[in-house]
């Protein structure tokens, strides 16, 4: 029998359902910069919505075609309300791009490159012909889902903390994003860990394999967030003369808290590979479910919807 989601947070059901929310956001006053004076923080801040939109569409497509593995009720429930919360966030960074387009900020020459990763390397059939059964290499997929599902509730456990950004003045529509998404991220940060665990067959296998998506993963998100933020400095057109990223920048932004700090995002990696891990062990579930349902994005929603009513 395997031992796949018999953590002890999977006997009951959560404590609230992982389901979409109705937001809107009016972008029409952001700038590129969204934190003041700050072009480093704000363009690493803004690689993720380089990133989101094709990642989180690639990720519903590979959860999609492992519905059909799942033999647990809540899991199956959860994991259709988790797809729904990444589609919803991959349209509204989507949104982003086209805003950034609009102030000359054209990002298609990185983007191409992230949409030939997620749409071909890491598409329905392995690369290069690579002889790797289906099954085999849709776990694999789902491994590579998992550990970066840790990395975003990580990443989202410090935004919704960071009071360096509160300090620092940023564009509210931003960081309401930011906190929304974040919050979401914590909420259902378990979900893509319990349906590898379930879908994941065996150990030793499934724990190996939970290593290598590691090892693929945080390389590759670091390259593409330093080539992200690199591209971004030199074509925004706002700035006045092409800027370079560098790290020393970087670590002022830290050291100002605008950024997570190096040592939490590599703490991450050995937490993640413990034997004992799951990722409830990650954030505060109570300050994720708060923030939403407080958020400026969230009465922006019900005012357009109570309009609607009344026109």
């Amino acid at each position: 029998m395997s031992a796949s989601h018999h953590h002890p947070e999977r006997q009951e059901p959560p404590q609230h359902p992982t389901t979409p929310r109705r937001v809107w956001f009016d972008w029409r006053e952001t700038p590129l910069v969204g934190i003041p004076g700050e072009p480093t923080a704000s363009h690493v801040i803004n690689v993720l919505h380089l990133l989101l939109p094709a990642g989180e569409r690639w990720l519903v497509k590979v959860l999609k075609e492992a519905l059909p593995l799942v033999r647990d009720e809540q899991l199956l429930k959860d994991v259709k309300g988790f797809m729904g919360q990444e589609a919803t966030h991959s349209v509204q960074h989507s949104y982003v791009l086209d805003h950034l387009a609009h102030q000359g900020l054209v990002t298609r020459p990185y983007t191409r490159h992230v949409d030939f990763l997620f749409e071909h390397l890491l598409g329905d059939k392995p690369p290069f012909g690579a002889p790797v059964p289906a099954r085999e290499w849709l776990r694999f997929r789902l491994s590579l889902i998992a550990a970066i599902e840790q990395f975003t509730a990580v990443l989202g456990d410090w935004v919704l903390d960071a009071d360096g950004l509160d300090r620092a003045a940023p564009d509210p529509v931003m960081l309401d994003l930011l906190r929304r998404h974040g919050a979401e991220e914590v909420e259902h940060r378990a979900v893509a860990f319990d349906m590898y665990q379930h879908t994941g067959g065996e150990d030793p296998a499934r724990r190996a394999r939970r290593v290598l998506g590691t090892a693929v993963t945080a390389p590759v998100l670091l390259y593409l967030w330093g080539w992200g933020a690199a591209y971004l400095l030199r074509h925004d057109p706002q700035l006045a003369a092409p800027s370079r990223y560098s790290l020393r920048a970087h670590h002022r932004a830290v050291r100002r808290g605008l950024l997570p700090t190096w040592r939490a995002l590599g703490a991450a990696i050995p937490r993640y590979l413990r034997r004992s891990y799951h990722p409830s062990q990650e954030g505060s579930l109570r300050t994720a479910v708060a923030y939403p349902a407080s958020s400026p994005a969230a009465r922006a929603a019900a005012g357009a919807v109570g309009r609607a009513a009344v026109s």
